[in-house]
């Protein structure tokens, strides 16, 4: 079933990891997707390749969400190419984990400036071009409910995600809900690289199926999110993280 057909869904950061699973699940489900990217070219065009090969509508379009210029650059092209964009799925975002003491002040701009600047531009974006009755899902994470040490910054950076979700959704109007979605420790390239074993297995052992989520996983959830299906949710922060928190 085609849930979201003749929708138009821009996806940051979708040229790997959690947001490339999401573009190829919505593509799966009836809805024509921009693939956005700041620096993986190589990356999303395989990730449009995917989903072309399925019979799907795709472009892949560079922009740091960071930039203003460039998001308004990233929705002009997705509205000139497809006529309109109905959903935004802000999945672009930056994880630098380090102690508090540690953290540089580059380490803590970097962050804000992408998970937190990037979702500001891109929401001021959606007031004014994303369709009436349309969807926005921004991607927090569960650590923003733990005390997970090294992740001050992060967390605090989601913190504030999730805080601007909950005032836009009764600012926007236009019929568009506003949701975050948040992610428990998911089997990504990147959230691998770098952990042990040992920890990975204890991250496992944390939730109430004793694995780490597949990208699968949350991407059902952001295709629940972004259909009609789920327009009396707004406001809100879903956690996907099989009982973690």
């Amino acid at each position: 079933m085609e849930t979201l057909k003749n929708k138009v869904v821009v996806v940051t950061g979708a040229s790997r990891g959690i947001g490339r699973e999401i573009a190829i699940q919505l593509a799966k489900n009836g809805a024509a997707v921009i693939v956005n990217h700041s620096n993986s070219a190589t990356e999303a065009e395989e990730t449009v390749n995917t989903i072309s090969n399925e019979g799907g509508k795709a472009i892949a379009v560079k922009a740091d969400v960071s930039n203003k210029t460039d998001v308004t650059c990233l929705f002009d092209t997705a509205i000139e190419t497809f006529g309109k964009v109905d959903v935004l799925i802000n999945n672009a975002g930056i994880m630098i984990s380090k102690t508090l003491k540690d953290n540089t002040e580059a380490d803590f701009t970097k962050q804000f400036n992408v998970n937190v600047k990037g979702v500001f531009n891109t929401m001021q974006e959606a007031f004014h071009k994303l369709s009436d009755n349309g969807n926005i899902i921004n991607i927090s994470s569960s650590t923003v409910k733990l005390m997970f040490p090294t992740y001050a910054i992060y967390s605090a950076s989601k913190a504030a995600v999730e805080q601007m979700t909950r005032v836009f959704s009764k600012e926007v109007g236009r019929g568009i809900s506003v949701n975050a979605l948040a992610p428990g420790p998911t089997e990504t390239e990147l959230f691998l690289n770098g952990k042990s074993q040992e920890f990975i297995d204890k991250l496992s052992s944390m939730n109430a199926f004793n694995r780490l989520a597949k990208p699968l996983d949350i991407a059902n959830v952001a295709v629940f999110l972004a259909s009609d299906n789920s327009k009396w949710i707004s406001g809100q922060v879903i956690g996907a993280n099989g009982a973690l928190v």
